[in-house]
This record gives structure tokens, sequence and C-alpha cells, in this order.
């Protein structure tokens, strides 16, 4: 064995032990904890109920507004959150649940939580984070490398700058983006001459002074929906977010994006922002960062690559050119808490240009004084914890190799999915994954032959009973506890562009198996005989138009 072949083993052995989970001990309160600490998996596969109680019956367990005039004992009170919360929280760590953007923890997670939790640092400013604060910046000099590629010289003058940021830590993505389109508004419209800046005097005199009729933001119909919350909040409007048709493969369609940013400028409508998604929601895809680039370079415009899920993919030397073109963005955003397998409450943006945050900064007497290295100075949240040690931690314990393991392993595992529901004569593939997402739907054979040679009024038709069968399946293996898909409603090309149900898995947990996917396809094949009203339906045209 050679000593990359070694050490790619040792590394896959050490990711084997922090994501499985060892026989749970027989204790009390250190038993939750070490069960808890052991991934969670254990601990919930205990208590979690088996059958799933409905969200009515839920809120009566938790329907009293009054305050306690008694204290409880800890233990006592334990025992009321396992047989009330516990019990019927959402598994996510299972293997089987492959429907969101939520994954099992490394086993490691829980006791430096309690330490995080425990030292109660607040990363507003130094008096508060004394050796937190050059932590987070080491971290996000980390990501920025991760990202932008320069050497170390240029971390070791900015990384810990009183004066600049290289990103900031976020509760996740919608701050992230939030805070990447508040960095370029408010260096677009900067102050000059007698007028302060558009963060003195607001949009309505910014855009008298530079003389425009707008502000817009571009971005593809598959963009997240927090881009519409950050133009609300920013004063630009939710209308004033232009979504870009796709073309078959969820990517941004670029000569439609270059048509819509000259329409535009010839109504004086400034581009504020045009933002590449890398990883998008609903199915995984990463639009052409390269020539989107150039484009925003053209109009002179803020380039922002919203990377928050599919981001960790730069960890990958084998999948990096995936991202191609991220680079050259001026912005960047990553939820560490997607797939990097720290907790929720992680996600972060990077700037390129290090200077580009001091549109933001903001003092206080108090705190955040000029000239401090407070972090606060340049983040739209006040208060946060300390997570950025979590995504310390997990870069040292994982290691980028083993980062790259998973981040491989999930690519290769979606694609054995889709291989699995092409050759079941009964399933349809929606979206082949280009990451680790990817939609389909249960779809008969005969179903299928009848559609592709229906004419449209007759597609729209059996396309109408397959949503409610795809539906009535999604909501029926929720139920049951076995394993989850989420869905979601798409345009499919091949139906002319119809909005369509389809079944949408994420497969980044490294515990799902090839096994678990077969039993999940098996599930819904069985859950779909039992439909009543929408299946007998689908066969019985089928059988009048053979």
């Amino acid at each position: 064995m050679t000593v990359s072949k070694r050490a790619a083993k040792a590394t896959e052995e050490s990711l084997h032990r922090i994501f499985t989970i060892p026989e749970a001990p027989d204790s009390t309160l250190g038993r939750i904890e070490q069960e808890m600490s052991q991934n969670l998996t254990g601990f919930l596969g205990d208590h979690i109920a088996a059958k799933e109680m409905a969200l009515s019956e839920i809120e009566k367990d938790f329907a009293c507004s009054q305050i306690p005039e008694q204290p409880t004992f800890v233990s006592d009170h334990m025992h009321h959150l396992l047989d009330k919360l516990v019990a019927q929280s959402v598994h996510t760590s299972s293997p089987s649940f492959i429907g969101h953007m939520t994954s099992a923890l490394p086993y490691f997670i829980l006791p430096l939580s309690k330490l995080m939790v425990g030292l109660n640092q607040n990363l507003v400013k130094i008096e508060t984070s004394k050796a937190f604060t050059p932590l987070e910046r080491q971290v996000l000099g980390m990501m920025h490398r991760l990202v932008y590629r320069n050497d170390e010289p240029f971390y070791q003058e900015w990384m810990h700058s009183a004066n600049h940021s290289l990103g900031a830590f976020c509760s996740g993505g919608t701050v992230a983006n939030l805070t990447a389109l508040w960095v370029a508004r408010n260096n677009l419209l900067k102050p000059e001459g007698d007028f302060k800046g558009v963060a003195r005097e607001g949009l309505f005199n910014a855009l008298k002074h530079y003389q425009y009729n707008g502000l817009a933001i571009l971005v593809s119909s598959r963009g997240h929906y927090s881009l519409k919350k950050s133009a609300d909040v920013l004063g630009i409007g939710q209308d004033s977010v232009i979504a870009i048709p796709t073309d078959e493969n969820n990517k941004v369609d670029c000569q439609k994006l270059r048509e819509k940013c000259q329409e535009l400028t010839d109504k004086n409508i400034r581009v504020l922002s045009i933002i590449g998604v890398a990883g998008t929601t609903e199915t995984g895809n990463i639009d052409p960062l390269t020539e989107m680039a150039e484009i925003a370079q053209q109009f002179h415009c803020h380039f922002h690559v919203d990377a928050a899920w599919g981001g960790a993919t730069l960890l990958s030397d084998k999948h990096r050119s995936l991202l191609a073109g991220v680079e050259l963005a001026d912005s960047v955003t990553i939820d560490a808490h997607k797939q990097m397998y720290v907790p929720m409450g992680a996600g972060l943006v990077v700037f390129k240009n290090p200077a580009s945050v001091a549109a933001i900064e903001h003092h206080a007497e108090y705190i955040l004084r000029k000239g401090s290295k407070d972090l606060g100075s340049h983040t739209l949240e006040g208060s946060r914890p300390g997570m950025a040690m979590l995504v310390y931690a997990s870069l040292h314990v994982i290691s980028r190799p083993g980062y790259e393991l998973l981040i491989n392993r999930s690519i290769e595992k979606a694609h054995y999915f889709a291989d699995l529901i092409e050759q079941h004569p009964d399933f349809e593939l929606i979206t082949r994954p280009e990451l680790c997402i990817l939609t389909y739907r249960y779809n008969p054979a005969v179903v299928q032959y009848l559609l592709a040679h229906s004419d449209k009024a007759g597609q729209d038709k059996i396309n109408s009973l397959l949503d409610k069968l795809t539906k009535y399946v999604q909501k029926r293996q929720r139920e049951n506890g076995k394993s989850f898909v989420s869905r979601t409603r798409i345009e499919v090309q091949k139906y002319q562009g119809r909005k369509t149900l389809v079944f949408r898995v994420v497969l980044a947990n490294p515990l799902t198996s090839n096994e678990i996917l077969v039993d999940v396809l098996a599930e819904q094949a069985e859950l779909a005989q039992e439909s009543r009203n929408f299946l007998p339906k689908l066969l019985t045209l089928a059988n009048e138009n053979e």
C-alpha cells in the first residue's frame, strides 16, 4: 500500500469513528449526555415516539402562557423534556432522513458546544471575547483562502487588521446574503461631495443624488427566498429582485441575464448586484459563475455568490472545479452548518476586498471604538456566540482531506440514487444531481408512456394527478416515520416548463447507506399502491389510451 493510500485509509477510518454510534451505556442524566455526544442517533432512537403526533396535539403540551411560580428539579424537568419535546423532535441525524439540508453531527461537537456555551463569550467585542476574536478572524481567513486562494502574506497583512475584515460570521445564509448586499449598497451609494452616503441619508436621497431611477438585484429563478427579504430590509424592495429564467439544467440563462442588465441600464435603473447560485436549494445546481462575473464586470456591479449549500465543495480537490469562477466574486456566502457538519447557526460571508466592509463600519463609545479589533464593527448582528470555535475544531479534527472524502461520497451517493431511480420502471428522475441533491417522482411506466404521447392538455391532466399522488406518498412516508424525503414544486422543461410537484432528497449524511436508498424507493412504491384516489385514476387513463 502506498503512502497516499495509507493516508486515505486512515482518514476514512477516522471519519467512520467520528460519525459511528457506539453502544449507549446504562445510566440516567449521564447517559443522556453521553448518548447525545454520540451523535444523538441512539438517543433519539430510544425516545422518539413510534407514531408521529399531529402538530395540533403537540401544541397542547406547550399551550400554557404562565411563567411557573415554583422551581422544578433539573432531573424532573429533563424527564418533562424527554416526554414532551424530545419524543416529538425531528430525527434529523437519522440516516434515512434525506429530505433537508440538516445532517448528522460528529460526536465531538456536543462536548465542544458545552465548552462554548459555558464560556459564554460575546463576539461583538474583544472585552467579552479576548481569545475568540482572533480565532474567528483566523477561521474567516481560512474560509477566505478556500475561496480566493491568496498566498499567506495576504492573510498575514489583513487577517487581524483592525480597520479591515475578510468577512463576517452570521447565524446563517440569510444574514450572510443580507450583509453582502448591505456592503454592496453602501459602496455603490457612497458619500460624494455634500452627499453623506446612503447609510446616513437613506435610499431616497441616495437615488436622487446619483440620479438613478431605482436599483435592481438579478438572480436566477432558482435564487433563495432570503434575497427578497434582504431587498426588503435594505429598502430596495422585493420587486427589485428580478428572477432570470434558467436553462434545462436549472442554471441561469446568461444571455437573458445580459439582456436584462442592458434593459435596466437603458431605463436608468442601476444593477446593484448580480447573484450567482452555487448549489440551488431545490436542485443543487451551480450557475456559470465565470460568465456571470464577466457580465457583472461589464455593467460595473457587485458580483455575489450564494454558496450557502455548495461552498463546502471547495474542500474537495476532485470537485472544486464545479465552482469555477467563485474566486471572481466580490463576496461569497457559505453555511458551515450544512456540509461542514457543525450545528445550526454557523453561516458566514467572505469579501474579496478586505476594505469593502468599511462601507458598513459602525462604532459606539462604550464598545466598537475606532481602531479596536472588535468584530461587531463590521457585522449586522451584535451579540453573537463563538460558533467559529466549532468550525475551527471541525477543520482540524476532520481536516480538508476528511471533508473531501465526505463531499465526494455524498456526490457519488447521489449519482447512485439517480441511477437507481432511472433503472426503476415506475420512477421518473426529474433533475440529475450535480452536487448531492436530486428530484424525482413516482410515475408508473404505463403513465410515463401515456405522458410521452399526449398533447399539452393531456399532459396537464396527467401531471395534475401525479402531483396529488406525490403529495400523498410524501405525507404518508413522513407519518410512517421510517424515512423522510421532502417535496417541492419546480418547472420541468419537458413538460413545457410546468410547475410540477416532485420528491427532493439531500444526500449529505455520511451514515446514509445504499441499502437505505433502496428501501426508500421500495416504501414509496408501496405507499403509492395504497392510494385509492390518484393511482387508480392514472392507471384508468393509461388503459383507456392503449
